[in-house]
């Protein structure tokens, strides 16, 4: 229904398969820079916890309970931007057109930013909603904002306790050193450090750590930027330049510098960009893949790698397998003879060398074991063929000599054919390649019109910051992102992933060997937020307790989580007593302004407007 209420089968639940880069798919999806990422780098999963899924889940319950609702009045309008006539592509409605201009600041609770037209970023820090304050000047920027007719909308990111990145809209960036900002602290905000850059950028993610004992802030900047080589697309893409600051002393004086500058560049806007807290790597969700911008010297590294690859010499040897044998082919010098050469065989190991000199020509440890007594080897026209029975059938090897490198396998047609024929079930270039099966991989017609979601090819990928390479990929599938949260402002930002009906909420944990964890699940969520065509923004409690959206004008939708009863509720289909509930509430803002920012905390949702800021008192002092 429009009001979102589910309650449906769960017989998807049992499947309850892993996000993983082999997920089902139809071949056609996966791009060719996609697969050639994912063979760089280590194919991972997301491991769903089975403990956080409830599948008995029976709906939510639309509550007609009211929630508190105050408003605030902004003194100057907040400083929005709209869209260009040459921002007309849909990277520039998801980056520009739907910012949030919003700021949560989570190191202090209840406090949140936005910057007005005056070029003031305002402050709203609530204690008690009964007796809220206007909200008040913390920094001004240094420059009119109105003044610059290219500008995007100023964003502000809250680095630490303490710091924080500003920019201007117009292509300059603050760092600023804010003191501590809770409970209506009056301390002066600080530049520490500004740079103007070539073109103007909106902040996506910032950090502060120590490297080296030396105070470092690493910044992540999003453009939409115009590519005269993309003829056939929408003629632009977007970067994402990642900066390192670090403070230094010079003669004394002590300032802040930009140290390290990498560009990463891709065909749509990244649903989640965020740096780790090492300042070692970078985690992006998008649809199309990233790749770092080429720089001059590693152009020329490439071109030497092209030469060097064409100098390169002929495999020392090849081979091939069966489940029950081995074939080595090795070249022999003309006018050679089994008297020249010596090969010793024994269950593990193989040595074959020219008798003058004596020297070995490959030599190493099998992949596994074989009957050498049956192994035998013969010369013909400057060829030496060699030939192993397996001790074990049946199994395939990965390699012949463990860790050389020297040779070079080759498949056997007609095996490369048995084997994908044995895989065809996994991918397809057809949605239903057998509709005649008695249960076909997929039907298109009992999908509904919420569940379509065409991008399918999401990607979840980790660089890391030194070698700049993709170390870690997740093909996330038809698992469609539906909103990023920070859970703790230590870690990195938490985002939201649909799975089946449900929403799973997943941790990135850089340091640890599961890079991802699940955390929480948000039960029918997917489905819900598929009914809500004019949803503009998604959030959730730090705390899990509920998760929200908001329309475009004046509706906002709360889920909480299951939660106990104070009295007794009986099924009376099934006639047994209901444990837990979880229930629905709807807030209606009294305003015609559209929404232009949304963020959660534990107790209270803010929703910002053109004029005013809404603050809706999602929990009471009895929960």
């Amino acid at each position: 229904s429009r009001l979102g209420t589910w309650s449906g089968p769960r017989k998807v639940r049992e499947r309850n398969v892993p996000f993983s880069a082999t997920q089902l798919l139809p071949s056609s999806c996966l791009s060719a820079p996609v697969l050639g990422i994912m063979e760089a780098a280590a194919n991972c999963s997301l491991r769903v916890k089975r403990l956080l899924l409830d599948p008995k889940f029976e709906g939510y319950k639309l509550s007609l309970e009211p929630l508190a609702s105050y408003q605030v009045e902004l003194e100057s309008r907040v400083a929005e931007v709209k869209l260009r006539d040459d921002q007309y592509t849909l990277d520039h409605m998801r980056a520009f057109g739907m910012y949030n201009y919003l700021h949560l600041d989570l190191w202090y609770q209840d406090n949140v930013y936005y910057v007005d037209q005056l070029g003031r970023v305002m402050n709203l820090s609530v204690t008690l909603d009964t007796a809220l304050k206007k909200p008040r000047e913390v920094f001004r920027l240094p420059q009119d904002l109105i003044a610059c007719d290219n500008r995007l909308c100023a964003s502000v990111h809250f680095t630490s306790s303490t710091w924080a990145t500003l920019s201007d809209g117009t292509g300059r960036l603050y760092l600023i050193q804010t003191g501590k900002r809770g409970n209506g602290s009056c301390e002066k905000w600080e530049i520490l450090f500004s740079e103007e850059f070539e073109s103007p950028f909106i902040i996506v993610h910032s950090i502060s750590f120590l490297r080296s004992d030396v105070h470092s802030v690493g910044v992540l900047l999003l453009r939409v930027e115009k590519d005269e080589l993309d003829v056939q697309g929408s003629g632009f893409h977007v970067s994402l330049e990642w900066i390192t600051i670090v403070k230094i002393s010079k003669e004394g004086d002590q300032g802040y510098e930009i140290i390290k500058r990498r560009v990463l560049q891709g065909k749509s806007v990244p649903h989640y960009a965020a740096i780790e807290p090492s300042g070692d790597g970078l985690m992006v969700i998008s649809y199309k893949p990233y790749a770092f911008a080429q720089r001059e010297e590693k152009k020329c590294d490439e071109s030497e790698k092209e030469k060097s690859e064409e100098n390169r010499k002929e495999p020392l040897y090849y081979w091939q397998q069966t489940e029950d044998d081995l074939t080595i082919t090795c070249h022999l010098p003309e006018d050679f003879t089994k008297e020249d050469i010596q090969i010793r065989f024994s269950t593990d190991h193989i040595s074959i060398a020219l008798k003058d000199p004596l020297s070995p020509v490959l030599e190493g440890t099998l992949h596994s074991s074989i009957d050498h007594e049956g192994a035998t080897w013969t010369i013909k026209e400057n060829r030496l063929d060699i030939f192993l029975i397996k001790r074990e059938e049946g199994h395939l090897w990965p390699e012949l000599i463990v860790g050389d490198s020297q040779g070079e396998y080759i498949v056997d047609p007609a095996q490369s054919a048995a084997i994908a024929e044995r895989l065809g079930h996994l991918t397809s270039d057809e949605m239903n390649p057998d509709p005649a099966k008695e249960n076909p991989p997929c039907n298109a017609q009992e999908l509904e019109e919420c569940d379509i979601f065409l991008e399918d090819s999401t990607s979840l990928c980790r660089f890391d910051g030194n070698t700049l390479n993709v170390t870690h990929v997740v093909n996330l599938g038809s698992n469609q992102y539906l909103f990023s949260a920070v859970v703790d402002p230590k870690e990195m930002p938490c985002f939201c992933l649909r799975h089946d009906v449900d929403a799973l909420l997943w941790q990135p944990r850089p340091d640890q060997e599961d890079k991802w964890e699940h955390i929480s699940t948000f039960n029918a969520l997917g489905y819900v937020q598929a009914s809500k065509q004019d949803k503009k923004f998604m959030a959730c409690a730090p705390d899990h307790s509920y998760s929200a959206l908001c329309e475009c004008m004046w509706r906002v939708f709360i889920y909480r989580q299951p939660a106990p009863l104070s009295t007794v509720l009986y099924n009376r289909k099934e006639g047994r007593q209901v444990g837990q509930v979880a229930k629905q509430l709807v807030a209606t803002l009294e305003t015609h302004d559209p929404v232009l920012g949304f963020q959660a905390t534990n107790e209270r949702l803010f929703v910002l407007t053109t004029k005013v800021l809404f603050i809706i008192k999602v929990r009471t002092e009895n929960e």
